[in-house]
């Protein structure tokens, strides 16, 4: 009985010997004429017929590829590490206003930097190279015209900078392709339209949260800013299971009130933060120099390893190219907010650039990019490290969709003391990274935040007042023992506790007291 035969991506791995994280989507051929798909762990295998088949060469196994398995950078970037240049510039030749021919040229100039020997297109049409009903995708640039004599022009595209300083271009003449990756090709993460995305997508965040801000008193949101500043704080520090003190926790508090009035995404502001908060003996003067990695000690002599940084040698380009990639996208208006924050503070964290405080960073620059995208209505902030923490294994997810199969790619070594040694190169597997996992997590905390952590900050507040009035009314008290009491109340159930009735409150008489607890219960209820 003949065998199903792998084809795209996995043929070529096979091939060629070769390891990948594996693609969401691969291909097999099957010798009969019927479809199939399985969809385990959140791959999806699917078995064509036999007429699918694309034939024997590298090339047509690339088209294939493109055309059922999906643009993946880093899959695609190993691959032409190993297949003969000569062979795919003969067979782009044969075809070479061929769709997929041209997508193939330009990714291999694209990501290895080499030129094939092949002339530039001098006709056709401009096709993009990611779809966009499929991709999450720069805006289609419109080409340049050069100007000839007479002060006619020349309809004769040229290609376009999207940064003049970068040879990055929108409108790539020599293939005739709109490059609308969202990324540079130092750092360009992949986000796939789901129909997960698309759903989240279209709830309009900004309008829940502008309906969230009218439904309060404007005194009440901003008293609340106050508590949603130390809300924030608290949870992004316990995420990490650390307790600071209130001088590192007034340190990120003033952080965060800055969110909204300067980008923070640069080199130089991205070691100040690192410099403002992190015990200053831990204090870095650029990215770290040294291998890098999260685990947990098991047995004396055993480490067990989460997730493993990138060299340090390569972190100056690839940070340079999160850097590019924020700017980029922060012109382009075309991807959401959510995507452009996740991409840049999940590859943040995935990055690892510091020896300390990247897990508080990458949450402040989710705070940070909402803020400079005007996501968050101003004078209002999302608690979204509360919800990651009340929702572990969302985030856990969200990091080790990638963590767990980058640690099958690296080969390394522990020594006695704790030091790692990384062989080979590895950079590829942090530039191209698929984040449409990293982007649905980030849309679920946002929503969870606004509908459950932010509503549910407000409605104390409210119901604060509500309780202070009654028991105002009750025994003029001052302040801060209403807020005491109120405070031990909440922590015991709604009742104050005996022997805090003879410690603390022994000058208030029963009754005072019980009235004063039924006002406590009736506006906290819930």
């Amino acid at each position: 009985m003949k065998q199903n035969r792998p084809a795209g991506y996995v043929f070529l791995l096979e091939k060629y010997k070769l390891d990948a994280i594996p693609n969401w989507h691969s291909s097999r051929i099957g010798p009969t004429g019927t479809r199939s798909e399985i969809i385990q762990d959140g791959l999806v295998e699917t078995t064509y017929p036999q007429s699918y088949w694309p034939g024997e060469l590298d090339g047509d196994h690339l088209e294939f590829a493109l055309k059922y398995d999906g643009i993946n950078l880093a899959t695609i970037a190993l691959l032409f590490e190993v297949i003969d240049a000569a062979s795919l510039r003969e067979w782009i030749a044969s075809k070479p206003t061929g769709k997929y021919a041209r997508k193939i040229w330009f990714l291999f100039e694209y990501l290895t930097g080499d030129k094939l020997p092949l002339p530039d297109l001098a006709q056709g049409n401009y096709i993009d190279l990611l779809e966009k009903k499929y991709y999450y995708t720069t805006k289609r640039a419109q080409p340049l015209f050069r100007k000839t004599e007479g002060n006619k022009f020349n309809f004769e595209p040229l290609a376009l900078r999207s940064n003049s300083s970068e040879n990055i271009y929108e409108a790539i003449q020599r293939q005739r392709i709109n490059n609308n990756l969202p990324g540079t090709p130092e750092f360009c993460p992949i986000v796939r339209r789901t129909e997960k995305l698309a759903e989240m997508e279209r709830i309009d965040i900004t309008q829940r949260c502008e309906e969230i801000v009218t439904a309060y008193p404007p005194e009440l949101l901003k008293r609340a800013l106050g508590y949603l500043y130390r809300k924030e704080t608290k949870a992004s520090f316990e995420i990490e299971h650390i307790k600071p003190d209130s001088f590192r926790t007034d340190r990120i508090i003033a952080l965060l009130t800055t969110a909204e009035h300067r980008d923070f995404c640069e080199k130089e502001l991205l070691i100040e933060i690192q410099n403002n908060i992190v015990d200053p003996r831990f204090r870095d003067t650029d990215y770290r120099q040294n291998q890098n990695y999260v685990g947990e000690t098991v047995t004396l002599y055993q480490e067990k390893i989460h997730y493993i940084s990138p060299k340090p040698e390569e972190l100056p380009g690839l940070m340079n190219g999160l850097v590019s990639t924020h700017q980029k996208m922060k012109r382009q208006t075309e991807i959401p907010a959510v995507v452009h924050a996740a991409i840049i503070a999940y590859g943040f964290v995935f990055l690892h650039p510091f020896e300390d405080g990247n897990g508080r960073i990458h949450r402040f620059l989710i705070h940070n990019i909402f803020a400079q995208r005007k996501l968050v209505p101003e004078g209002l902030m999302f608690p979204v490290s509360a919800a990651m923490l009340n929702n572990p294994g969302l985030y856990n997810y969200s990091l080790e969709a990638f963590s767990v199969p980058l640690l099958k790619m690296i080969d390394y070594k522990l020594d006695g003391s704790g030091e790692m040694t990384v062989s080979g190169q590895t950079g590829i597997w942090y530039r191209y990274i698929d984040m449409t996992a990293q982007v649905e997590a980030l849309y679920e905390f946002v929503i969870k935040t606004i509908d459950e952590e932010l509503k549910k900050e407000l409605d104390f507040l409210v119901g604060y007042d509500k309780t202070k009035k009654a028991i105002q009314e009750i025994v003029d008290m001052p302040d801060r023992k209403i807020d005491l009491f109120i405070k031990l109340c909440l922590q015991n159930k709604g009742n104050l506790s005996a022997a805090k009735r003879e410690s603390v409150f022994n000058v208030l008489t029963d009754e005072e007291i019980e009235r004063m607890e039924a006002a406590i219960r009736t506006n906290y209820a819930s």
